[in-house]
């Protein structure tokens, strides 16, 4: 950030330093009226720096401040049409009638004047671009971490759920669902924080979760669960494919299967999440419920990057096709 300001700081000098020098030779080399000897231009230069910088650095800031812009423009051309009387009267001498003073001088106080004035409402512009760019930033990392706050609990939940359900009725195979839920608890708490996460990490992650599904739902509902990847070093956000799937196991009828598909080529995920439902107890709304909050964080980091479909047919079809980096 200090160094952005310090080269738009540097930036800035320089235009002012080119600008002045450009000005004073074309001023003084390329109008064939105007010669070293014959011309007191470089003593109307200091002169007209300052009126530069006073309307830079006050005037043009106070009144775009209180939005009197009419106004501003008014005293704009005072201070131009009264700068060169005085260069055509004080320093030039010319003795010319006012319209031939204007129409020979008057380019000498417009020019820095315009230019000035244009950079200072640039670099105002791209100040106050940055500030909603870094208000963007914010509110999107806050609204990010809320969203994550309000999934991380559904997979904790389901998980502990499974465990104590198995502890009661089936407590050998509980020391291996806590080294899974270990597993799942340290992706949940540090890895959701990161912004993009390996993708090896968060197939694992899944693969656990499904395992606990698989064991919990044991003789109720069956499980087809198929993985195509030719590269698992991409990075995801995550968290995000769990959703589906967690929506899937929520609302899917007894004895049903739930089919469940993950290709990465080239590059490119294809997820698909299907499964059955019963349209008297579940409608599609409340299947709309679980996912509104993966549609906007696809928004929010996968802007024009994803396509997310939803088939509410015979069975519930969610697709996501997400170009990975």
């Amino acid at each position: 950030m200090k160094m952005r300001i310090i080269n738009k700081n540097i930036s800035q000098v320089l235009v002012h330093i080119l600008f002045w020098m450009l000005f004073v030779f074309v001023s003084l080399f390329l109008f064939s009226d105007f010669y070293w000897k014959e011309n007191p231009f470089l003593q109307y230069v200091s002169i007209l720096v300052a009126i530069v910088y006073l309307n830079n650095f006050f005037l043009l800031p106070f009144f775009v401040k209180k939005k009197m812009y009419a106004f501003y423009v008014f005293v704009f051309a005072a201070i131009s049409f009264l700068a060169t009387q005085l260069y055509c009267y004080a320093f030039a001498q010319c003795g010319c009638t006012l319209v031939k003073c204007l129409s020979d001088y008057l380019w000498q106080s417009l020019v820095p004047l315009i230019f000035f004035s244009f950079v200072w409402i640039l670099y105002r512009f791209i100040d106050k671009q940055e500030e909603v760019e870094t208000v963007k930033k914010e509110h999107t990392e806050m609204e990010l971490k809320f969203l994550k706050s309000q999934i991380n609990p559904h997979v904790l939940f389901n998980n502990l759920n499974t465990i104590y359900s198995y502890s009661i009725e089936k407590p050998n195979e509980t020391p291996e669902l806590i080294l899974m839920l270990s597993d799942n608890l340290k992706h949940v708490l540090y890895d959701s924080n990161e912004k993009t996460i390996s993708l090896e990490k968060e197939v694992h992650f899944i693969d656990n979760y499904i395992k606990f599904q698989k064991i919990r739902t044991e003789g109720v509902k069956k499980i087809v669960y198929h993985k195509n990847l030719d590269n698992l070093n991409y990075k995801i956000a995550p968290l995000l494919l769990i959703t589906i799937i967690e929506n899937a196991f929520k609302h899917s009828s007894l004895n049903s299967d739930i089919v469940i598909n993950i290709k990465i080529e080239n590059g490119s995920l294809n997820f698909t999440c299907e499964n059955d439902f019963n349209p008297n107890k579940v409608t599609t709304t409340d299947f709309k419920i679980g996912l509104q909050n993966l549609e906007k964080r696809l928004a929010l980091i996968y802007d024009g990057q994803y396509e997310l479909n939803i088939d509410k047919s015979d069975r519930f079809r969610v697709s996501l096709k997400l170009e990975l980096t």
